[in-house]
Formats: structure tokens, C-alpha cells, sequence
């Protein structure tokens, strides 16, 4: 007898669209366990930028693969990938829903679709080249070395995510052969799986963008960057380039006015939103909820239709 899969129900969808309050309600309707699906809320002390989860919520319902690792010490996908892998089991074994939350694509895909990884070798002296490279023309010109040899990768990476266009440049250096190809997965998820996606007006979202990133300023981001710097942790790591970090690094830096950075986190987390969507829209399994507010609500009916699907999943 074949073994029963492992159920699990993911949410995905562009930031600011209500993934967390909607995991909070379906985890105390179907006794559910949220997992992270965030790249940057793996870190300690990256609370307000990252949107994380309050203490409060997190006592309502459990949460895994949050603070983590300090912010010197990076996750990788393959790493988050076992990790996940393991509390999915953990979960399900507890007899417990596990929900696997968050906007990161890559990351929620690797674990969907059981991606397998690359062990190709290193290049070192390469690894090198190409940061002087990028240092010296820039991050596009790097990304467009990608471009060149991998657009699959190329395409799903944003030229500011240097470590991983270098990697993948040392891949092909290293093999002659494309990331992508190595990055290989299944078809079929090896899950139980329902995968919700949640989407609304585009024009309604990039305003619940804006008034966020202005909360978070009154509740302290540029406080908790102030207090990360005196750690010693500086822009040049990769948690650092997280959104509302990198901006608020450019202000205290002197690079940038208070305003002008403000204005800068909106403007690239309302880009950031459009290549999530951009993600998402690419993946299968996808059963997408329109979750457009009405004055300053989300429908209570495309809640309940959302309850009524998972329900019918896994009740």
C-alpha cells in the first residue's frame, strides 16, 4: 500500500494583500501550523520590514522558520527547503494543518514541487571575477551575463541579487550546463496539496502598499535599522538588501532623505508586488481568490469562499 501523502495548504500572493490576517483565521478554523514562506523573516531583529507576525498572533497560532538565524547568516533555498520539509512532517504527524505562507516564489516552489539542487563544483578565483565585475559595470551588466547563457534563471532573478547571478554564472562556468537545468522538480506536487492565491485590484493594492510602508515607518522601521547598524550589521549582507533595509541604510548613510527613502521603499515594494504576481501567475495548482476590499474591508464573501474550498480540501 502506497503511503498517504502529507497534506499541506499554501497562500500565496503579492505583499500587502492580506496573507497573514487570512492564515490567522483559516489556522483557527482547521487547526493549522503557519510556516514562513518569507525569505527575510528568517531573521532576528527584522520585525517592522518584514511584516513578521506579532508575538500576540504567534501565541493564537503556531509559527515556524521565523527568527531563525541573525542577519549575518543566510538561508539558503536548499536549507529552507529540508527545513520546511521537516515541519511539514512534524505537522502532519500532530495530526495539525501544516500552512505554508508567504510571497517568496522560489522558496514556496521549492518545497511545493520538490526541487533538486545543484552540487556542482565552486570557482573561487570565478566567484571573484565577477564581483569586481558587477562592482565595476554594475548589477544589470552581471544580470545580463545570465541573460545571455540562462534566461530561465536570468528571468526569475532581479539584478539585484548578485550572490545568486554569480552562483548561477559559476554553475555554467563550472559544468557548462544552465542552472535551470540542475534546478530540476516535479510535475506533480509530492503533497496533499491546496495551493491558494490571493489577488485584488491593482490600484486598491499599490494603496494598501503605500499606507503600509507609512505604518511602518510610525512604528519604527527606521529604529529597528538604527539598532541593526549598532550591532554591526551592515548593507553589504544580503538580508540588508531586504526591502525597507536598504532604503533606510541609504538615509541614515546620508545617501538619501528621510522623504526621498520613504518614497523609494514605496515605489520598489509596489514593483516588488508586480513581479511576485508575475510569479505566481506562472505556477499551476493555483486557485486564485479575488480579495479586492470594499471601502476598507476585504468581502466577508470571498473569505467564506475561501473557508468553504479549504473545507471541502481537507475537512
Amino acid at each position: 500500500m502506497s503511503k498517504q501523502k502529507e497534506r499541506v495548504l499554501a497562500i500565496v500572493g503579492p505583499t500587502s494583500v492580506g496573507k497573514t490576517a487570512l492564515s490567522l483565521e483559516l489556522g483557527r478554523r482547521f487547526a493549522g501550523e503557519i510556516i514562513s514562506g518569507d525569505s527575510m523573516q528568517f531573521y532576528r531583529g527584522m520585525d517592522i520590514g518584514t511584516a513578521k507576525a506579532t508575538e500576540d498572533e504567534r501565541l493564537i497560532i503556531p509559527h515556524h522558520l521565523i527568527d531563525i538565524r541573525n542577519p549575518d547568516e543566510e538561508v539558503t533555498v536548499a536549507e529552507f527547503q529540508q527545513l520546511c520539509t521537516e515541519r511539514i512532517t512534524d505537522i502532519n504527524d500532530r495530526g495539525k494543518l501544516p500552512m505554508l505562507v508567504g510571497g517568496t516564489g522560489l522558496y514556496v516552489q521549492s518545497v511545493l514541487y520538490d526541487y533538486k539542487f545543484s552540487t556542482a563544483g565552486e570557482d573561487e578565483a570565478y566567484r571573484e571575477e565577477l564581483t569586481v565585475f558587477a562592482e565595476t559595470h554594475g548589477r544589470e551588466a552581471l544580470h545580463a551575463k545570465l541573460l545571455a547563457i540562462d534566461p530561465e534563471t536570468a528571468g526569475r532573478l532581479h539584478p539585484n541579487d548578485v550572490k545568486r547571478i554569480i552562483r548561477a554564472l559559476e554553475i555554467y562556468h563550472v559544468t557548462g550546463t544552465p542552472m535551470s537545468q540542475y534546478q530540476s522538480r516535479s510535475e506533480e506536487s509530492p503533497y496533499d496539496l491546496l495551493l491558494v492565491g490571493l489577488n485584488m485590484d491593482r490600484a486598491l493594492l499599490y494603496e494598501r502598499i503605500n499606507r503600509r510602508v507609512d505604518i511602518m515607518i510610525a512604528e519604527g522601521l527606521i529604529e529597528e535599522v538604527k539598532a541593526l547598524m549598532a550591532q554591526g550589521y551592515d548593507a553589504s549582507l544580503r538580508s540588508m538588501q531586504a526591502l525597507g533595509y536598504k532604503e533606510m541604510f541609504a538615509y541614515l548613510n546620508g545617501a538619501i532623505t528621510r522623504e526621498e527613502a520613504i518614497e523609494l521603499l514605496k515605489k520598489r515594494t509596489r514593483n516588488f508586488a508586480k513581479r511576485q504576481l508575475t510569479w505566481f501567475r506562472a505556477m499551476k495548482d493555483i486557485v486564485w481568490f479575488d480579495v479586492t476590499p470594499v471601502g476598507e474591508d476585504i468581502p466577508v464573501s470571498a473569505y467564506e469562499a475561501i473557508y468553504k474550498t479549504v473545507a471541502g480540501k481537507f475537512s
